[in-house]
């Protein structure tokens, strides 16, 4: 006798893997990285140190996070092919459209892109990791017809890309800023891209498919693409005296507010309280302060009128705003970041897979006769 399959709309629920790399603990708002809590880390450790945490389940010494640098840096160059299709994009192209397109371009360019072997495919993963931030900065630099720049091997990741799209050496703040904002997006349980990413590894396709599978999921306004809508929403309110109606008349007509609420956490997403601060920081220094104004009250209405917190994507918005950072490449910094946790839960997949291939419940009709076409 067969069991009856139970259908979780979403899957939500529904245990797909078990991991050691980060788990997710929404009931009491705890996110945890390979046993370390994410508050123990934001600030402490770099972006480079997490991905060796992610691959290699300890955190580098010295020796091993400069092994890790050099490897990065030296793997940063793209294949000519890639940078000649990044070229031909039209430059109204949205980024992570391109950077979709480039990634799984890189597995054309790549003769070992299906070696299955697992010292292979850490090479490849580091390589994705190391080139995804350049795909991004090159096709920004291409739409603004400006000349691409040659990575600078003596950056670390997060300074190299603010390198690449502004032209210009980053500052301390910045640079510590945007390396935060990596390290706090590295890696989040069984998300929505993760669980893309899983899937298609786990038909023994190779890394770059599993990779792009991930950015065209992220790319979604329900995953990756919320921190995009958070600021169109506060460009469109346009000040602090308007968001009390503003939030009102959406409440009433029952539309989403960007940013606020968790599929999984039911109290304060842990990784916001960090980006608050920063947003805060960012603000004063630039001397526009209202959008973190604006924000902490459309987090304290949804609070007392909704119960729902604000997540990660909510202040990271008004983070990379104050970066001076293109809308449209909010997501894309959140690509570049999860490129470490996409990676690492590859090569977890690869190291026990099995064929994920949940079942579905029909719910249409049967018994139905075939009427020849004249009848029809």
């Amino acid at each position: 006798m067969t069991t009856p399959a139970t259908s979780a709309k979403g899957l939500e629920g529904v245990v797909a893997a078990s991991t050691r790399l980060s788990d997710v603990r929404g009931d009491i708002g705890q996110l945890i990285y390979c046993g370390y809590d994410i508050n123990k880390l934001a600030g402490k450790v770099t972006f480079e140190e997490i991905i060796h945490l992610l691959h290699h389940d300890h955190l580098p010494d010295r020796k091993e996070l400069d092994e890790l640098k050099s490897l990065l840096a030296a793997k940063r160059e793209l294949p000519k092919g890639v940078v000649e299709i990044i070229k031909k994009f039209p430059k109204d192209t949205p980024p992570m459209h391109a950077i979709r397109t480039a990634v799984s371009a890189l597995g054309c360019f790549d003769p070992e892109a299906d070696n299955d072997s697992m010292d292979e495919n850490r090479l490849k993963a580091l390589r994705l990791i190391a080139r995804i931030p350049i795909i991004t900065a090159y096709f920004h630099r291409h739409r603004q017809g400006k000349i691409l720049l040659p990575p600078e091997p003596s950056l670390g990741e997060a300074a190299n890309f603010l390198y690449l799209i502004d032209g210009e050496k980053p500052s301390a703040e910045k640079i510590n800023t945007l390396d935060m904002c990596y390290v706090l997006h590295a890696d989040h349980g069984m998300n929505a891209s993760t669980f893309s990413a899983r899937v298609t590894i786990a038909t023994l396709s190779d890394m770059y498919s599993a990779i792009t599978s991930a950015i065209g999921t992220l790319k979604g306004p329900l995953h990756g693409g919320a921190n995009e809508g958070v600021i169109k929403m506060l460009q469109e309110i346009g000040s602090l005296d308007r968001v009390d109606a503003y939030i009102a008349e959406a409440l009433e007509q029952k539309k989403k507010i960007m940013g606020i609420g968790h599929r999984v956490y039911k109290t304060l997403d842990p990784r916001a309280p960090h980006l608050k601060r920063m947003a805060q920081i960012l603000s004063a220094k630039i001397g526009e302060p209202k959008w973190i104004q604006m924000s902490d009250r459309i987090a304290e209405i949804m609070l007392k009128e909704k119960n729902l917190h604000a997540n990660v994507d909510f202040y990271s918005a008004t983070v990379y705003y104050s970066l001076g950072i293109p809308t449209d490449l909010f997501t894309p910094i959140f690509a570049i970041a999860r490129a470490a946790g996409w990676t690492a839960h590859v090569l977890e997949q690869l190291s026990d897979n099995r064929l994920i291939r949940p079942q579905s419940q029909y719910a249409g009709p049967v018994g139905l006769k075939v009427k020849p076409i004249d009848q029809r």
